[in-house]
């Protein structure tokens, strides 16, 4: 039976549908659950103060008039959010704030004016920073190493990256000032996570030209740490990380095993997080799965904001490429486009090296680009390019094994034989791909990450103690490997 408090918000909900995009409403309002009305003040859990945060700045005013219209002018709002541990609540437990405000401690940021030197990259090519203090050198704008192709406009939104996104804006319209700081981006390989850190900072830059960003990676920042330790400045390394506005560091997860890097990084996280100074980081993985980085380093990843990206559904795949012949100023058959979407569908970077392949071939043998061109060129590109395993993949090589349908895997059914399929389903997604562990639990059954850990424990111990579910495991590993 409907609560009188989920009464008032579906209430509030039908005259929001009426007066936002259906994709606002989703992204928006859908995760939204309302837990109680009391004093007439209705009290709304939210998953984040990043949601608080932008339900406030782009939403009050509907709510408001939607609160009033349901409760009357003495209605009142409340939000409870889902903070980690880091806001000094227990882990994934909420804590209430009032509307419209939140009390949020202003932090200084001190002036910083320390002479640095440019240097060419060892290997040629373009200028990037000598992570180096010379005195007496008059001080020098640092190069960003930003992509300028690689900016939001070029970015297309879709379902699977659309909060991604959004926290990505907000941050380079407002760096340092967010409650998402650091901003850490995390996906599998080709879909779009060095992209967005640089659509950043390009944002950045274009309303705060003022402001030093720096775009550095994991492997190149730890390069250059070794190099200070060889040259005893050290102290140098640090004061010049410590002057950046904004820091992008992509491939975090590359410290894993370098004990002395990773505390250096603790030290410019520390100071420049402390100065009210933006950081951005990108991953194959969420903070919860990265192995080899320090516990108190995996700590302050959680202070912010993690955000995936996942796989782009077909018309989000469409759209990818439609931009990017636009950009390139060329012509393409809407089914050739089709064809390629439905084809390569784990990796937008792998999609766009085809449609580069097609156009390339129509170019050197001077043939109009076909349906029948595309598929001949796809065909073989598909061959020679490794496919990325994905979750559905491993789904659907589950369900053919087993014989059984989708939606009995996906259901609630506690039979023996279901509950075993959606365990070994959940034991390979965690094994071939890096999602994490909560994407993995959504996709399979909609469990949690609790549900897909203790899935994986009980297929080990059954691949131990049953030969005939270990032929199970070892069929099925092959089927998933020549998929």
């Amino acid at each position: 039976m409907e609560n009188f408090y989920e009464k008032v918000w579906s209430g509030c909900l039908t005259v929001i549908k009426d007066n936002i995009s259906p994709n606002s409403f989703n992204t928006w309002f859908a995760p939204i659950k309302p837990v109680r009305l009391k004093n007439n003040v209705l009290t709304l859990q939210v998953p984040s103060q990043f949601f608080y945060e932008w339900l406030e700045e782009h939403y009050i005013d509907l709510l408001k008039k939607t609160i009033k219209k349901e409760l009357g002018a003495d209605g009142r709002l409340e939000y409870s959010i889902v903070m980690d541990n880091n806001y000094h609540t227990s882990q994934g437990q909420p804590f209430t704030v009032h509307a419209p405000t939140l009390n949020k401690k202003a932090l200084k940021n001190p002036p910083i004016s320390l002479p640095i030197d440019l240097n060419r990259d060892k290997a040629g090519g373009r200028s990037i920073p000598n992570p180096f203090v010379i005195p007496g050198l008059k001080k020098l704008n640092i190069h960003p190493q930003l992509i300028d192709s690689y900016n939001f406009d070029n970015f297309i939104q879709g379902d699977c990256n659309r909060l991604a996104r959004s926290a990505g804006l907000a941050v380079g319209q407002n760096p340092g000032k967010t409650s998402f700081n650091p901003l850490l981006i995390y996906s599998g390989n080709g879909l779009g996570k060095t992209h967005l850190a640089h659509a950043i900072g390009i944002e950045v830059k274009s309303h705060y030209p003022e402001k030093t960003v720096l775009y550095v990676t994991a492997e190149q920042f730890t390069n250059q740490f070794i190099d200070s330790i060889r040259n005893s400045n050290q102290n140098d390394f640090v004061h010049f990380y410590q002057m950046i506005d904004v820091l992008i560091v992509d491939d975090i997860h590359c410290l894993a095993g370098k004990p002395k890097t990773q505390d250096v990084f603790f030290h410019i996280f520390n100071q420049l997080h402390q100065s009210g100074k933006q950081i951005i980081i990108t991953s194959d993985m969420p903070p919860v799965e990265m192995s080899g980085i320090e516990p108190r380093l995996l700590s302050r990843f959680k202070w912010g904001l993690s955000a995936d990206l996942q796989l782009p559904d077909f018309e989000t795949r469409i759209a990818i490429l439609q931009k990017k012949i636009r950009n390139d100023g060329v012509e393409m058959p809407a089914e050739v486009l089709e064809l390629i979407s439905s084809k390569i569908n784990t990796n937008v970077r792998e999609m766009e090296g085809a449609l580069i392949s097609i156009l390339a071939q129509s170019s050197m043998n001077k043939k109009d680009i076909t349906l029948e061109l595309a598929a001949h060129v796809i065909e073989k590109f598909v061959k020679h390019t490794p496919r990325e395993v994905t979750i559905d993949i491993i789904k659907q090589t589950v369900c053919k094994y087993f014989d059984i349908p989708m939606e009995k895997l996906q259901s609630k059914s506690r039979k023996r034989e279901t509950v075993q399929a959606r365990q070994l389903a959940m034991y390979f997604s965690k094994l071939y791909t890096k999602s994490s562990l909560a994407a993995i639990g959504s996709k399979c059954g909609n469990k949690d990450h609790a549900t897909v850990l203790h899935a994986c424990k009980t297929i080990k111990n059954l691949v131990d103690t049953d030969k005939r579910f270990k032929k199970y495991v070892d069929d099925l590993d092959n089927m998933i490997k020549i998929h």
